[in-house]
């Protein structure tokens, strides 16, 4: 039966596929944030699954600390049974949060930590930007977009056995948003090389 008599978009996985959601970031995404990010700052990687992010960060000497919904086994490198959503602001949190959320809960996501911490980078498609529903994050918080030149590798739902070296079809981005970010402020639009300089 095809995807689309099933119900779901052409190219799409259906819902009972995706499980988790867990669709783990290109190790060259991370790289091409890294110059962006202000290393005398801890960070919180609250939906960071097996640690694709958290390996790259950690690599190039971040301090991260990270949790997860789901426990990931000694595989993992995050604490797992964690509910982002759940969590409660604390003084003793990282003040910058960089993730890349389940595309369903990514606003959700996204007004969540911005309780949390001050700064939070979250990636997704760049098609996020458009919606009403999310209009007050883009208009209010959004600071700093970053799209990569080229399109990334494709990302393959947790447990895909299939081709894994065609790029994506669609474009993604780091978006920075700021709890307070200063009124009249533009949000900065930079194309960057995911494949570095």
């Amino acid at each position: 039966m095809s995807q689309v008599a099933r119900g779901t978009q052409f190219g799409r996985h259906s819902l009972a596929d995706r499980k988790n959601d867990l669709y783990e970031t290109p190790p060259c995404a991370t790289r091409a944030l890294i110059p962006f990010l202000d290393r005398d700052e801890a960070i919180w990687e609250p939906a960071c699954g097996p640690g694709a992010i958290v390996r790259e960060l950690r690599d190039a000497g971040f301090v991260v600390y990270p949790t997860d919904l789901v426990d990931y086994g000694p595989d993992g490198v995050g604490i797992g049974g964690i509910d982002f959503l759940m969590e409660r602001p604390t003084w003793r949190r990282p003040s910058v949060i960089v993730t890349n959320p389940p595309f369903k809960l990514a606003d959700e996501f996204t007004r969540h930590a911005l309780t949390l911490a001050s700064t939070v980078w979250i990636f997704q498609r760049l098609n996020w930007l458009e919606g009403v529903k999310r209009a007050d994050l883009m208009d209010r918080h959004l600071d700093h977009i970053l799209l990569g030149r080229e399109r990334l590798p494709m990302m393959h739902r947790d447990g895909w056995e299939g081709p894994k070296l065609a790029a994506s079809a669609m474009p993604f981005a780091w978006f920075r948003f700021e709890a307070e970010r200063p009124a009249g402020r533009v949000t900065r639009f930079e194309r960057i090389s995911w494949r570095g300089a």
